[in-house]
């Protein structure tokens, strides 16, 4: 197996040069019960990636970085009798256990057991599989690991979607498109009408922009300093694309006093603070970034039932995955979610390193990946 490890965390810009990431040969391993063995056909590079490079996210290291991807069953385990060797599948980083409270009452994303195995680089049934050259435990990143040629992971850790679905499209639905049109369609519950200000355009900005124009609502604004990506929300379905300090201004110009709904996809807590100054009487702002864990909020307390603004955290879009995945996938087929904007190119996993410059730089939305592409 091929596999892309991180062994030690922050360290200095360019990566292209302290090259975080390295591309490793491991022993195959098996599945077991209740575990498949996946043939990764692309994996797709996402900020949660470059937050754990950055230290951002604190996971255990070594580590096999990757959780967003599509590949197609190569063996399956004891216990799993609903797939079949040649099936077509996206991974998803929570691994819901399906028997909890919190499952049951309709949330997998914030599953305690998955969140548990995930939290120590383990697999749902069982302990970590993935083994160095001389013997060293290498972790799973979010049950997943995708940044290789072949992963073997978790039944519930798949979606089984049709085969006739390209591949470059499906790998991003794992992450991206469940949390941004998932923060928009589960978590906010947005009705056509309503108006949206997203705040960041990545991979998940631009998502939730297209979940806002599924949905029908209007006007959507969408806020990011870089030319090139509000120019991609236009084609998303936004109305207005604006540079971050023009958005008051626009909003006066419009005679409104704020928006519906805002969402964060940048993980900042300034942006979270900048998103309830801009909403309504009523209005929400669901974040769906991840800020560094030593940041914190400072907001007038009042707002909140003076003013009726709710403040939702959205893990996963609220989404569940064997229910929006394919939703979703028949949103992209009617031409409803135009995904295929989010991909910016491909390239061999070789160019890991130099992808997490160009992400942290925003010259990238969704990179894709491909070991076997490139053998």
């Amino acid at each position: 197996m091929k596999i892309s490890v991180l062994r030690e965390a922050n360290l200095p810009q360019p990566y292209a040069e302290s090259r975080p990431l390295q591309l490793e040969e491991v022993a195959d391993v098996m599945p077991r019960r209740g575990e498949i063995a996946v043939r990764i056909a692309y994996s797709s590079l996402c900020h949660s990636d470059l937050s754990v490079v950055n230290g951002s996210r604190i996971r255990p290291l070594p580590m096999a970085l990757g959780h967003e991807a599509v590949g197609w069953v190569t063996e399956v385990g004891d216990g799993v009798d609903d797939l079949v060797i040649g099936d077509h599948v996206v991974l998803v980083y929570v691994p819901s256990c399906g028997r909890c409270a919190t499952c049951l009452s309709g949330r997998p994303a914030l599953c305690p057991q998955a969140a548990a195995a995930n939290g120590t680089g383990d697999l749902l049934h069982g302990e970590a599989l993935l083994r160095g050259s001389d013997g060293e435990r290498i972790n799973h990143h979010l049950g997943v690991s995708a940044f290789a040629d072949r992963a073997v992971v978790a039944r519930e850790s798949v979606v089984p979607i049709s085969s006739d679905i390209p591949d470059e499209v499906a790998a991003m639905f794992g992450c991206a498109v469940l949390t941004g049109v998932g923060a928009i369609t589960n978590t906010a519950q947005v009705t056509a009408g309503q108006s949206v200000a997203v705040f960041g355009l990545g991979a998940v900005g631009l998502a939730a922009v297209m979940g806002a124009a599924l949905v029908g609502a209007g006007p959507i604004f969408a806020i990011d300093p870089i030319e090139a990506k509000r120019e991609l929300a236009l084609k998303a379905g936004a109305t207005h694309v604006i540079a971050p300090d023009g958005l008051d201004a626009l909003l006066r110009e419009l005679k409104l006093t704020g928006v519906d709904i805002a969402v964060e996809a940048v993980g900042s807590a300034r942006v979270i603070e900048a998103a309830l100054a801009v909403i309504d009487r009523g209005g929400a702002v669901v974040t769906v970034g991840l800020p560094h864990p030593e940041q914190t909020l400072t907001v007038r307390a009042l707002q909140f039932a003076g003013e009726g603004k709710r403040l939702l955290g959205s893990y996963m879009g609220d989404a569940v995955p064997a229910r929006d995945i394919p939703r979703f996938l028949e949103d992209w087929r009617a031409g409803r979610l135009p995904i295929e904007l989010l991909h910016t190119d491909t390239r061999p996993l070789d160019d890991l390193n130099e992808s997490l410059d160009a992400l942290h730089s925003g010259q990238v939305v969704r990179r894709l990946f491909s070991a076997r592409r490139y053998e």
